[in-house]
């Protein structure tokens, strides 16, 4: 359990509250793992992280599976959970969107890392 609580990141709300591995603001709903040292998302030597939804570390090149059905929009389908993604790349996308990849079936789209976990 965290003594201080951070303010929330994105409102700066200061009645944030714990809930499992999660930080929560109850005025905005942002969720967030808290850092443990320094700025948020950000390991000791200042380098940005990117967790999986299990809070497992991601790297260029790992292989992660979506875990949960995803809509996509002009398809049909979407992608189902459990879809394997190969050779990902972390990037500074748009709107939460941190990872760079290529679907078989789908071709080249971002994914939020919330929505993958490593493989």
């Amino acid at each position: 359990m965290i003594e201080n609580l951070p303010p929330c990141p994105k409102c700066s709300c200061a009645y944030t509250y714990e809930m499992n591995a999660l930080v929560v603001c109850p005025e905005c709903g942002h969720e967030w793992v808290p850092a443990e040292e320094g700025e948020p998302g950000a390991d000791a030597a200042g380098e940005r992280v990117v967790r999986d939804s299990v809070g497992n570390v991601l790297q260029d090149g790992d292989t992660v599976t979506v875990v949960k059905a995803l809509k996509v929009k002009g398809s049909a389908s979407g992608i189902k959970a459990g879809t394997k993604v190969r050779n990902i790349r972390l990037v500074d996308g748009v709107d939460g969107h941190d990872i760079d990849c290529r679907i078989e079936g789908f071709g080249a789209m971002q994914l939020k890392s919330s929505v993958v976990k490593k493989a």
